[in-house]
């Protein structure tokens, strides 16, 4: 007598049938989750995208010196006014020197901060954490104006310092701008860098201390190994807020006559539009949208590169 085997299916298990391809259950129940969403991502990111680049691809003529304004598909006209700009590539250069100075120091302070959270020698934890997050929770425009009155030299309460240093000048105001953004956004990297910390199994350091490592030991030979990628994921964050950056230095606007309405990529799409031409701003849109793209493949790239070797 033979027993009847038969494959029993499992609940929340795919079935596989002769073809080997497993068979997807609760279609439904999916299709709930994912929809709205896609029909979100259609609406608010493809389209919009989709939208500046054809505006990009438009011109506006006239027939006659007072004839009606009419758009015509003029193919790559605007990409070559945006070539020919020289204040919209001056700024691009101005970021990008802006971010290689300020995203390392803000990066490296988010670590430190991160690092010194996780450590079993400082007190009061709870107090550290919440002094280092609460600058993100003051709105960006506010956090510029309150830096503004203080590096200004007639309404700072240190004006001793601030008519000595003029923290507001064509040389210094790029780094009080980076000042700002440091102030702004440390916390809200330490926080992701702590977590990935917190992720971290104690018998690893257990291990280490068995092995007679200190604790400077295991946060440069551990700790930051094994946060790398939460790194890596704020750095690309970071370089894309550098290329996108605009409340700051449009709020410096009020205090500097050395920012300038074409200071930063975006302040120059900012400009543009407001003439109105908004079939060029949309070209340097696409342009500073690619631009970011590259920048931060390229950077994800030489990290994994780098690790993988």
């Amino acid at each position: 007598m033979t027993a009847d085997v038969r494959a029993v299916p499992v609940p929340g298990r795919r079935t596989i049938g002769k073809s080997g391809r497993g068979a997807v259950r609760h279609r439904s129940s999916i299709a709930i989750f994912t929809v709205p969403f896609g029909i979100l991502f259609l609406l608010f990111y493809l389209l919009p995208i989709g939208y500046a680049v054809w505006q990009s691809l438009l011109v506006v003529e006239r027939e006659g010196t007072y004839g009606a304004p009419q758009e015509v598909f003029g193919w790559f006209t605007q990409y070559a006014l945006v070539m020919q700009n020289g204040p919209f590539w001056e700024s691009v250069a101005r970021v990008l020197l802006f971010g290689v100075v300020q995203v390392p120091i803000m990066l490296g302070l988010a670590l430190l901060f991160a690092l010194l959270l996780d450590s079993p020698v400082l007190k009061g934890k709870k107090f550290f954490r919440l002094a280092f997050f609460v600058p993100y929770a003051v709105p960006t425009v506010i956090a510029a104006i309150m830096w503004g009155f203080l590096f200004s030299p007639n309404l700072s309460p240190f004006t001793d310092v601030t008519r000595a240093v003029d923290f507001l000048s064509p040389e210094l105001v790029l780094w009080s701008i980076a000042n700002v953004v440091t102030w702004v956004y440390v916390g809200y990297n330490m926080l992701i860098i702590y977590s990935a910390l917190l992720a971290i199994p104690s018998e690893v350091y257990e291990a280490a201390r068995i092995d007679g490592a200190g604790q400077i030991r295991i946060a440069w030979s551990i700790k930051i190994p094994m946060v790398m990628p939460a790194i890596i994921l704020t750095a690309i964050f970071s370089i894309i807020g550098t290329l996108q950056l605009l409340a700051e230095p449009q709020v410096f606007r009020s205090f500097s006559s050395a920012v300038s309405s074409t200071f930063t990529p975006n302040m120059t799409v900012y400009a543009t539009n407001s003439i109105p031409n908004v079939n060029l701003a949309a070209a340097f849109s696409v342009v500073l949208a690619l631009a970011t793209f590259v920048l931060s493949f390229t950077f994800l790239k030489l990290t994994q590169r780098k690790a993988d070797s």
